[in-house]
């Protein structure tokens, strides 16, 4: 009775887009679980953990990204309010954010500029192609901003999606462990640190240490993803003179 059951709601779902919300929300579930378990051990983030589940699925039932999609849209919407509800947290600092003002801006731009350009050098240092070292200069900033910034720049939007992702699960895997090491201990400058190099993965993983941590977190993604889209192009013009001519 239970197997043809189950039959059933395998038949409906796989003709249905809630097939790709259901398996985002159980493979999130069962990711989020395993995190717990693993007393919140980030080499198992929730998120990494949930993208590996669902590329397994999608290639062991032979279903294509375009038909998991049209379920999975329904989270992708989410994102959104996700990001602005980051703003409550934030409000909850806005005491602290006042008096570090200052610090904060000089951080991020800091950071950003600091990751950029060593992105480039570092990749034209072993060899990589002008557009791979274009593709890696906004690494550090959530993807659709990446993408955006890649392809105005000459980069290559799908690599830097990949990249970006990669990105993100370092940060959230060392970041707290350097942190710890450095004897970083103010959360305000965790969550900075944090947001400006591992973005939304990176913001995840601060919420998960304190409601502090991921508020700076937030706001540092969102500060270094409008520097990176104001600074990077004329950086990228004035690194191509010394580089690509």
């Amino acid at each position: 009775m239970l197997e043809a059951d189950l039959s059933r709601i395998w038949v409906y779902l796989s003709a249905s887009p809630l097939l790709g919300l259901t398996a985002t929300l159980v493979a999130y579930g069962l990711a989020h679980r395993l995190y717990i378990a693993a007393n919140s051990n980030p080499l198992l983030n929730p998120v990494v953990t949930a993208v590996a589940v669902l590329i397994l699925f999608l290639l062991a039932t032979d279903i294509s990204y375009k038909d998991y999609f049209e379920g999975g849209q329904f989270v992708h919407f989410l994102l959104g309010p996700a990001t602005v509800a980051l703003a409550i947290p934030l409000y909850q600092q806005v005491d602290k954010l006042k008096r570090l003002w200052l610090p904060v801006t000089v951080a991020v731009l800091s950071g950003v500029m600091i990751g950029a350009v060593s992105s480039i050098l570092i990749a034209w240092f072993f060899g990589a192609s002008e557009q791979t070292q274009l593709s890696l200069a906004p690494k550090s900033v959530t993807a659709p901003v990446a993408m955006g910034i890649s392809d105005q720049i000459g980069g290559l939007p799908s690599l830097t999606a990949v990249l970006v992702v990669v990105t993100g699960i370092i940060g959230a895997v060392l970041g707290t462990k350097l942190f710890d090491l450095m004897r970083i201990r103010d959360d305000s400058v965790r969550g900075i640190a944090m947001g400006v190099s591992a973005h939304g993965i990176g913001t995840a993983r601060a919420f998960t240490v304190s409601a502090q941590m991921g508020a700076f977190s937030g706001l540092a993604m969102a500060l270094s993803a409008f520097a990176t889209a104001v600074l990077l192009p004329w950086l990228v013009d004035w690194m191509a003179v010394w580089l690509w001519n």
